[in-house]
Parts: structure tokens; C-alpha cells; sequence
């Protein structure tokens, strides 16, 4: 079970990115840093948190706590100074940082607490919080990436407008991939 539910995870985490990284190769080096308004946080400060998060997070996850003191939360979100391949690595960097903590887990280990600003947690506790904190954030890029885009905005889901054929598709694929198993 424990296996089942860490393989769930991993795909789901996968997709997330995937919707990331579909908005973001659309997207130049100047709209990455592009605001709504003052209040607003940029695509490059998002990915620098999640980044950091990630990275804070998942490193020695299981001997150290959690909110590593090299991480400063509040300069995640002022104005980056990054080129695009920069933020790139970055964006990268935090999610091999997740996947390979990810990697190492299994029924041995799955039960071991581990601590986030002092406080012990279970593992399942500290994965179901990350698996609803980065597609937040994801959610924004996406939204963001759509806003600046306009028109040229190419869907890394289910396009507007799109949902049946999606659907049918989905339908046809799985029954494709039923058939193909049975024989």
C-alpha cells in the first residue's frame, strides 16, 4: 500500500510540474518577471519559492529540520535578479531535490517522523501538505502565464472549450491501452 500510495504521489507531483513547465517554455525572460501590480509576486519569484521550498524541504529531510537556516522565505518573494536559465536551473534544482527524496522512500523509512520549524510530523503529513502547497503556486503561474499571453496562450491542460473532444479522446486512448493489455 505504502509503495501504491508513493508512486501516486510521484505522478501527481509530475503533473503538476508538467503544467509548470508547459506555461513557462511559453514564456520569455521578460514576462517572467512580469507583475500585475505592486502586491503581485511574479512568475520568477514563485518558482524561486517553490524552488527553495522544495529544495529547504527535501534535503536531509529525515536528520534535519525541514526550514533550513540558510533559507530566507521573505527573499523569495522581493525582485530577482536571474536570467531565464538561471531561474531554469533553479525551477529544476528543487524538483530533483523532491523526486529523489521521493526516490529513497519506501515501507522502511515511510513511518520515520520528521521535523518543520521544530514540529514533528508523519512523512504522509509532510507530503499531503507539499501536494497542496506547490500546485497553489502552480495554479498562479498558470494563470499568470495565461494573463500575459492572451491570445496566445496554448492550454497545458484541457483547452477552453475543449472538454468534449479532451474527453472522447481519453476515452479512446484508454480503451486502446484495455485492449492492447487483454491480448
Amino acid at each position: 500500500m505504502i509503495e501504491e500510495y508513493l508512486e501516486n504521489i510521484k505522478k501527481q507531483f509530475r503533473s503538476y510540474k508538467t503544467v509548470a513547465d508547459k506555461t513557462i517554455s511559453q514564456l520569455t525572460q521578460e514576462d517572467l518577471y512580469w507583475r500585475y501590480n505592486t502586491e503581485s509576486n511574479n512568475i520568477a519569484c514563485i518558482i524561486v519559492h517553490l524552488s527553495e521550498n522544495m529544495t529547504s524541504r527535501w534535503t536531509d529531510f529525515f536528520n534535519s529540520d525541514g526550514e533550513k537556516d540558510w533559507r530566507n522565505r521573505d527573499d523569495e518573494f522581493l525582485e530577482q535578479n536571474l536570467t531565464y536559465d538561471e531561474i531554469i536551473l533553479k525551477w529544476e534544482n528543487g524538483w530533483n531535490c523532491l523526486f529523489s527524496s521521493l526516490e529513497s522512500l519506501d515501507s522502511t523509512n515511510f513511518n520515520t517522523p520528521i521535523y518543520i520549524r521544530n514540529k514533528e510530523y508523519k512523512l504522509i503529513e509532510s507530503i499531503t501538505r507539499q501536494i497542496a502547497h506547490y500546485p497553489y503556486h502552480i495554479g498562479q503561474i498558470a494563470y499568470i502565464g495565461k494573463m500575459i499571453l492572451n491570445e496566445r496562450w496554448d492550454s497545458p491542460s484541457i483547452p477552453k472549450g475543449k472538454s468534449k473532444e479532451y474527453i472522447q479522446s481519453e476515452i479512446k486512448e484508454n480503451i486502446k491501452k484495455r485492449s492492447n493489455n487483454n491480448v
